[in-house]
């Protein structure tokens, strides 16, 4: 293939389809519409001199380089300082959260620790005002060598852009690392042909070689082009001439390096070591490298000889010709001779505008445990996690662990390690550290804190019955120690067993919560933590009615629990649906439930807790549910879907679940029931398995089929489930009434009439009554009305819609027409503008049957809305700007704006303030994507 001529800037030999495609991306970018590629390939195959074709393409464009460095992996936000650093006038038009979220991550100003993913979102906006000046090209190469934070906010962006003028385009080599970076567009470059690889090494090899050598060494490169230029320059005469005949010959890496390092072996000493001065040095500082080179005694000479080789580049910046020149010259050296570079770097190194950096010189440059470095490792620790750099700090504290002298002082810093990858996500390394910990001597506090790290670590990888059983042996530990943190410890073991309870494990959750109702008293003053404690412990031993004086006060505390930023990792789960929102079900507070859950969203988005958001989102959304705000509902649950792609994390899923049975879409629930059961069982979270029953329920009871419906709803009921009998025992009655099963019918009035008795609560007692009612005791209209009016009294619309269907039907086979066409018109239509589709096809065949024809529900035109333009006309409908939306949806403004415009043309309107006057049922996406 000949070059590449398409216009002005470098040519290519062999990759006119890539160059095209790159062109055709700038283009893009040009009109305004996004575009990222990933460039995938082995070491030296051509990435490089791609992503350098791009900027003399980039007519007009602002140019934004980085460079991942291998020795910087470990050092949070160096990469995104790279990108971002041109752009730091901008940051003042960015909203206040974000503007001091990168400040922080930056060190440009104090603050607390911000979250990875904030940082995203501040990044894209950043980036989205700099292309709203001129378009924006972001090259990003050696990906795999950038640190983790900095990849994530990379991909958080990646998959964030949309209408902005910004290329975006990363090279990453093969075998992959980088797991973020999966699922982005990509190009997989490969060699060159023979005829092109045939003609790079003409311009290479100088002198006749004999034909089958040369295409030997084609077929050995596999036609990779760094291979082909830097091999033959290494080669004796004699090995052109014999081609390759040695075996065993090491991975193309392995070989290319070791072509850089047969020019590196000849030089002289002293310009040995000012190249891997150079190496060690990841930022291309001139100054530092001059600096640290006087005190290694080198010269100017050194520099002359190095230049000369051409294999870096001297001035105010200091560059390698290729990324394995760096890694050939530093790996080459002996462990002494790294350790003497990283001395006189650390010496070179101002302690005090950048003492991390000195800190992990002076680690690398240590032979032998030191306590002066481990502690000033623990030091730099401590200010990583203050910029948010979770896997710096634990990076830091590692490396102060191995050289730290005193096995207790090592082994707490093993533990803090430990923690500190626990909190950032890297589980499997967490365990490692912890394993090393545990094999120290460590005393009884020390033992009982790693054997609660262990039963944390166990509860996010979804082995709730493992981190139940953990975590209760971690209380009994603490409890001769700190009764307050074995007290915390003990609500964690039952939490865990409570998620780990349900149709699949029903008797390990007694066990904990005996243990746990069997714990130290709290002090006088009990906290919150306390009450709930007690709560949910007397609960599953004793029953409700004895729980219930606890059970209101540890609601109260909840309610009046005051938690702040510092405090969220620690108390955030109290306010939701692992512990106050099932102290909420079991009174039958709906509004205490809703405004806990509504705090807990709120709480988590303001800090960026994203992972504990997400089942925030789901917590509120299944309470928004039941008060039938199904447009609500659907912006949750998209908020959880936006927030599983920016963190990898899978969706919680189950209000998607409670959503699609309640809608009776048949196909769609009983596959995702049937899906959200199996990955339930397979984890040990008995208790979404117990979710999918209750769902099941409810969607055989709107499709009519009762007998499934009462299979599923008596395995929950059986169990008396915490928190979930808001759910079942009505589902249960209605499925006995239509199967006549008298006697599961009257074991679910009793147990309702026994908790509507207790709480006094207008749900339960409405609840209550419709369940009398299909006991048909003789006054069963008195019952319906009753029911009727107590949830006319809350928010409770679908229950309210289901009593007045429940009633019209009864009055159908009473043969009371006229007064059954009142009810089942008010259930028809309450239940279409609900969207709860099957339940409203049950009152319009119900109306059939009275001789009144009830329209079928139909999707309006405006049912071509995707998801995404249904979510963000709601939240505009709502008054929110597109600033605050792109914070609520972790896109840009001007994207935001672009899915109006689209929305606007579909929806036949023009402006905000005919979107106000849309009812929300035309804003349904109706589950599209």
């Amino acid at each position: 293939m000949s070059n590449h001529e398409s216009g002005p800037g470098p040519q290519l030999r062999g990759r006119r389809g890539e160059c095209e495609l790159l062109d055709s991306l700038l283009s893009s970018a040009r009109s305004g519409q996004s575009r990222v590629l990933v460039l995938r390939g082995e070491a030296g195959i051509g990435k490089t001199a791609l992503l350098e074709y791009l900027p003399a393409r980039a007519r007009g464009f602002r140019v934004a380089p980085v460079a991942g460095v291998e020795s910087e992996m470990e050092l949070a936000y160096a990469g995104l300082h790279q990108l971002c650093v041109p752009f730091l006038s901008l940051l003042d038009r960015l909203p206040e959260p974000q503007r001091r979220t990168l400040g922080t991550a930056f060190g440009l100003s104090a603050g607390d620790p911000p979250d990875r993913f904030l940082v995203g979102l501040a990044m894209l906006s950043l980036l989205a005002e700099a292309a709203e000046e001129q378009p924006l090209l972001c090259v990003v190469d050696d990906a795999q060598w950038l640190d983790q934070v900095s990849v994530q906010a990379l991909a958080f962006v990646a998959r964030r852009l949309m209408a902005e003028r910004i290329a975006l385009v990363i090279a990453v080599r093969e075998p992959p690392v980088a797991a973020e970076l999966e699922g982005l567009p990509e190009l997989s470059i490969g060699g060159l042909n023979g005829h092109d690889a045939d003609a790079l090494l003409e311009a290479v090899i100088k002198g006749p070689v004999d034909r089958r050598v040369r295409d030997r060494i084609i077929a050995e490169t596999r036609g990779n082009p760094l291979a082909l230029l830097e091999l033959p320059r290494a080669w004796t005469a004699a090995e052109l001439a014999d081609g390759f005949q040695q075996p065993d010959q090491p991975p193309l890496t392995g070989r290319i390096e070791q072509g850089f390092l047969r020019q590196l072996r000849p030089l002289p000493a002293a310009t040995r070591k000012l190249l891997l001065t150079a190496a060690a040095e990841p930022l291309g500082d001139a100054t530092l490298l001059w600096r640290a080179a006087g005190l290694l005694g080198l010269g100017t000479a050194p520099a002359v000889a190095a230049e000369a080789t051409g294999l870096i580049e001297f001035g105010s910046r200091i560059r390698f010709r290729h990324p394995l020149v760096r890694s050939a010259t530093y790996r080459s050296a002996t462990a002494r001779e790294r350790q003497e570079v990283h001395w006189a770097l650390a010496e070179a190194t101002d302690p005090a505008t950048d003492p991390d950096r000195r800190a992990w010189h002076r680690a690398r440059a240590t032979p032998a445990p030191d306590e002066d470095v481990a502690a000033d490792l623990e030091r730099s620790a401590d200010r990583a996690q203050a910029r948010g750099g979770l896997v710096a700090a634990a990076a830091f504290l590692e490396s102060a662990a191995t050289l730290t002298p005193d096995p207790a002082q090592r082994a707490r810093r093993e533990l803090a390690a430990a923690r500190m990858k626990r909190d950032a996500g890297a589980l499997e390394a967490a365990l490692r550290l912890l394993a090393a910990a545990e094999a120290e001597p460590l005393d009884a506090l020390n033992s009982a804190e790693a054997l609660h790290l262990r039963g944390q670590i166990a509860f996010d990888q979804r082995r709730c019955s493992e981190a139940a059983r953990l975590l209760l042996d971690a209380a009994r530990r603490f409890e001769p120690l700190d009764v307050g943190l074995a007290r915390e410890t003990y609500s964690k073991a039952l939490s865990a067993a409570i998620w780990a309870s349900g149709t699949t494990n029903p008797g390990e959750v007694l066990d904990v919560a005996r243990a746990a109702h069997a714990a130290p008293p709290a002090p006088e003053s009990p906290r919150a933590v306390d009450l709930v404690l007690d709560a949910l412990a007397t609960r599953i031993t004793e029953g409700h009615e004895v729980a219930l004086p606890v059970l209101t006060q540890a609601l109260d505390a909840v309610l009046k629990l005051e938690i702040g930023p510092a405090d969220v990792s620690r108390l955030l789960w109290l306010v939701g649906n692992r512990a106050g929102g099932m102290v909420a079900a079991e009174l039958w507070d709906f509004e205490s439930g809703r405004s806990l859950a509504a705090r807990q969203v709120q709480l988590a988005r303001q800090t960026g807790a994203l992972v504990q958001l997400q089942f925030a989102l789901n917590f509120l959304a299944c309470l928004e549910l039941l008060a039938g705000e199904l447009p609500s509902v659907e912006e949750l649950i998209a908020e959880d879907r936006v927030i599983s792609e920016v963190t990898g994390n899978p969706p919680v899923g189950y209000a998607q679940m409670l959503l699609t049975a309640f809608r009776g879409h048949e196909t769609a629930a009983a596959e995702l029931i049937a899906t959200r059961a199996r990955e339930a069982t397979a984890r040990g979270q008995g208790r979404v398995s117990t979710l999918a029953d209750c769902a099941g329920a409810v969607l055989c009871n709107g499709l009519g089929r009762h007998d499934e419906a009462l299979i599923a709803a008596y395995r929950v009921f059986e169990l008396d489930v915490i928190g979930y009998q808001t759910l079942i025992s009505a589902e249960l009655a209605e499925a006995a009434s239509r199967t006549g099963d008298e006697a599961l019918l009257k074991a679910a009035h009793a147990r309702q009439a026994e908790r509507a008795r207790a709480t006094g609560s207008a749900w339960a007692l409405g609840v209550e009554s419709r369940l009398r009612a299909l006991l048909d005791d003789g006054d069963a209209d008195g019952h319906y009305r009753k029911s009727i009016d107590c949830l006319s009294r809350t928010s409770m619309r679908v229950d309210l819609a289901r009593s007045h269907l429940l009633y019209g039907e009864w009055l159908r086979r009473q043969g009371r027409r006229a007064d059954a066409r009142e009810q089942l018109r008010t259930a028809h239509d309450m239940l279409t503008a609900m969207s709860l589709d099957a339940f409203a096809e049950r009152a319009r065949r119900e109306l059939q049957a009275t001789g009144e024809t009830g329209r079928k529900r139909t999707i309006e035109a405006t049912g071509e809305l995707t998801a995404q333009e249904s979510q963000i006309a709601r939240l505009a409908r709502d008054g929110l700007s597109n600033p605050e939306i792109g914070v609520r949806l972790f896109i840009s403004p001007r994207t935001v704006e672009w899915h109006l415009r689209k929305t606007f043309t579909k929806l036949g309107i023009t402006s905000r303030r005919q979107l106000r006057d849309t009812p929300l049922t035309v804003l349904s996406s109706r589950g599209r994507s």
